[in-house]
């Protein structure tokens, strides 16, 4: 079975299409909803037949952690609530998973490019370097893989994507799928590209030279951005 867990925070009114790219044969779906979350996720989430969880914590980390916890596929995939999956990911994943890798991810392309050096962002997607990563993404992983590496960080608000990334490396085989999901560029609507750009290096190069603690970073990516996280 493959366990689809996504991170919630007040998403009722645009998670839909989300959702209904994730229905299937063994396939476990969990929205992994913030406790601060007061929409109506809950009603919509028993509709499409899927798991609702409020969580204990607020947080990406936290929750897509709780999510985890209940799953019960041998295989977990991460999925931001703003992205939708490639209608292959199911095939996809097994594939890969039986071609050796025990974690992996997806190119992306945006839903729109309001600034056209968006194309840049989404062309690097394909090239297996840590700073073009990402959960917009998605991450597949082997849940005995995930339970090795303890999971998410607790600590990390922000860069928990990066993180168990980084911790995974030369330890398990990771694959690129050359296939896109689509993210929405929702955040370029109330932030520009370079302001994006600005934070996403700033926040990057403070991370990986250990400048900053993962508190101190999750609050130097609010500051910099206009910026939305359960």
């Amino acid at each position: 079975m493959l366990s689809i867990i996504i991170p919630t925070y007040n998403e009722a009114a645009t998670i839909r299409p989300c959702l209904e790219r994730l229905r299937g044969d063994n396939i476990e779906v969990i929205l992994a909803d913030s406790p601060g979350s007061n929409d109506s996720l809950e009603v919509l989430v028993k509709d499409f037949g899927f798991t609702y969880l409020k969580c204990q914590n607020a947080g990406r980390n936290h929750q897509m952690n709780e999510g985890a916890a209940i799953a019960s596929g041998e295989v977990l995939y991460f999925v931001h609530a703003d992205t939708l999956v490639h209608s292959d990911f199911k095939s996809d994943i097994i594939t890969a998973i039986e071609e050796g890798a025990e974690m992996g991810c997806y190119r992306y392309k945006f839903d729109r490019y309001p600034n056209p050096l968006m194309y840049i962002n989404s062309f690097f997607t394909r090239f297996p370097m840590i700073w073009c990563r990402g959960g917009d993404q998605t991450l597949f992983i082997k849940k005995e893989v995930f339970e090795e590496l303890n999971g998410f960080c607790p600590q990390h608000l922000i860069m928990e994507d990066y993180d168990i990334l980084l911790r995974s490396k030369d330890r398990y085989r990771f694959k690129i799928i050359q296939k896109d999901v689509t993210v929405s560029a929702r955040k370029y609507e109330t932030n520009s590209y370079w302001r994006i750009l600005k934070a996403n290096y700033t926040v990057m190069r403070k991370w990986l030279k250990k400048e900053a603690s993962p508190v101190e970073l999750h609050q130097l990516y609010k500051n910099l951005l206009n910026y939305r996280n359960g």
